[in-house]
């Protein structure tokens, strides 16, 4: 499913073009910010975006990270990586023990670690995650392909209906809106921001709302007030979100190198925080066979039948 695009794999089980250019597209453009032409497997998730069994967590999904290392008892040691050095120390008995030195700054103050195994959680592009590799014997590439750059506009104000060929007197009252390839449209998608907990019985008011736009490109103010005459705050947020998906890309390694990790190479397939979460417990699971040398447990093709399975 990553060597065909979505639009090959729909047409190929009999979706007509009307549907995807009027529905497949526009849900595309709001979960990934590109159409039809990515992968099929990114694409199918991106499709989980119309069901409406979706759910949040109140003060963000950030929380999900903080609670889970905090039910962990981890030691996090909060310092940005700069480099990774592979390192051999001499034991008693004449053989080498290999150890990574993980080097790493809090402010103006550098520190370093070493350990056995080390799984890296960052996507490894130059302008995410400068980290240095210092490993004569196997040089560690880094993955330098484009990342799809998203551009999140919230306004406070009334969405101007005209713009949208809304003329009728009738109160204007979406939730969600969203856009064809073929639109010519300043924006991807636009939805109104919801709290998580709902208040039973509330009506949205008539007018005045905060909105979130997706755009390919920073909204410039005029281009702002044809959409809202008289936004009351704006608020712009810019952020490289996951890889530019095409059928042609090659998922980098998991292994990097002898007990080197890199769980978000998954994200060359798809990028969601659901994904990220089955990649990391299964880069877990494949550094402790590795590590045992339990090497009949990695990528078993037979499990017995009741035995729970790794994807």
């Amino acid at each position: 499913m990553t060597r065909h695009s979505i639009d090959e794999a729909l047409q190929n089980i009999g979706v007509g073009q009307r549907f995807l250019d009027e529905m497949i597209t526009p849900v595309l453009r709001l979960s990934s910010g590109q159409s039809v032409n990515i992968n099929a497997f990114v694409g199918m998730i991106s499709l989980l975006r119309a069901d409406s069994d979706l759910w949040t967590v109140g003060g963000g999904n950030k929380l999900v990270c903080s609670g889970l290392l905090y039910a962990a008892k981890v030691n996090v040691v909060k310092g940005t990586v700069t480099s990774i050095h592979s390192k051999r120390r001499p034991q008693r008995n004449g053989e080498f023990v290999h150890l990574y030195e993980v080097n790493y700054s809090q402010g103006s103050v550098a520190g370093h670690s070493a350990y056995d195994l080390v799984i890296l959680a960052t996507p490894l592009h130059p302008s995410k995650s400068p980290i240095r590799f210092h490993d004569p014997a196997q040089p560690i590439s880094v993955h330098s392909s484009r990342y799809q750059e998203k551009v999140v506009t919230l306004v406070a104000g009334c969405l101007n209906a005209s713009y949208f060929g809304q003329e009728r007197s009738e109160p204007f009252r979406p939730t969600a809106i969203t856009t064809t390839a073929h639109a010519g449209n300043l924006i991807l998608a636009a939805s109104i921001a919801v709290p998580v907990t709902e208040v039973p019985d509330r009506q949205p008011p008539a007018c005045a709302r905060v909105w979130r736009l997706l755009s390919p490109e920073p909204l410039a103010a005029a281009e702002v007030s044809r959409l809202f005459p008289s936004p009351q705050a704006v608020r712009e947020a810019r952020w490289l979100a996951h890889p530019r998906y095409s059928p042609s890309d090659e998922a980098p390694p998991f292994v990097l190198h002898r007990h080197l990790y890199h769980l978000n190479a998954v994200e060359w397939a798809a990028s969601t925080m659901e994904v990220m979460a089955i990649s990391a417990k299964n880069a877990a699971l494949l550094a402790r066979h590795r590590w045992y040398r339990q090497l009949e447990k990695v990528d078993q093709d037979i499990v017995t039948l009741g035995q729970k399975v790794e994807l």
